[in-house]
């Protein structure tokens, strides 16, 4: 059984909701908090955080937690009637940025989560722009992470491997993408990814054990 949420495409009416529901926030922004990107994602975030419960509605919604540390793999959680369990992974991207590469969660992380079929990892990206000391929301993507295609997401080199979205200008979505295959589409993406890392090590013991070698030849 698959989440009718996502594979029945109730979260486009969710999307569409979390866009009018921000766009009817008023004054939410200060002067100080409208310059940095960091403050007004976070301000964001609170908002969401307050009134998501309300926003899946009680159709979607069985329980609802948004208290999680802080490097924490969730920053909001819900549990549907059917039992399956969605943690969010909120986003924000200022459209006016040229470039901005976000960290999604790691391989390892996501890899253990997906063991159990019910657990759903969403991406919940919120573009929007400034104007004054009011943002406009232009876009809200809503989707589990299998439904990013993985022609707009990329490995970082931290740990087992960071899962980014390349360009957050630039999101290409697959509605109704099996986890299945998306899962073959990482492992084989990893496997061309961790020979690269080791070469790279290598060339990095190789370069140090010159320099080694040079403070060696050095007198004492």
């Amino acid at each position: 059984m698959k989440s009718k949420l996502f594979y029945e495409n109730h979260y486009e009416e969710i999307a569409a909701r979390i866009k009018v529901f921000l766009n009817e926030q008023q004054d939410f922004l200060s002067g100080s908090t409208v310059k940095s990107t960091r403050a007004t994602g976070d301000a964001i975030e609170d908002i969401l955080s307050e009134s998501f419960e309300s926003l899946l509605t009680d159709r979607w919604c069985k329980t609802y937690s948004s208290q999680f540390a802080r490097r924490a793999m969730a920053d909001l959680a819900f549990n549907d009637h059917n039992d399956f369990y969605y943690v969010i992974d909120v986003k924000t991207h200022r459209l006016s940025t040229k470039f901005n590469m976000p960290n999604l969660t790691s391989v390892q992380r996501l890899s253990r989560f997906y063991e159990d079929d019910s657990n759903y990892f969403v991406v919940l990206m919120v573009a929007y722009d400034v104007s004054g000391h009011s943002a406009k929301i232009e876009e809200v993507t809503f989707v589990p992470i299998e439904f990013l295609s993985w022609d707009c997401l990329t490995i970082g080199a931290l740990g087992w491997g960071q899962i980014q979205i390349a360009n957050s200008n630039t999101i290409i979505l697959q509605p109704g993408n099996s986890r299945r295959s998306w899962m073959i589409e990482l492992c084989d993406t990893l496997l061309e990814f961790y020979p690269k890392e080791i070469a790279k090590i290598g060339g990095r013991i190789d370069r140090f054990e010159k320099i080694k070698a040079e403070w060696e030849a050095k007198p004492g």
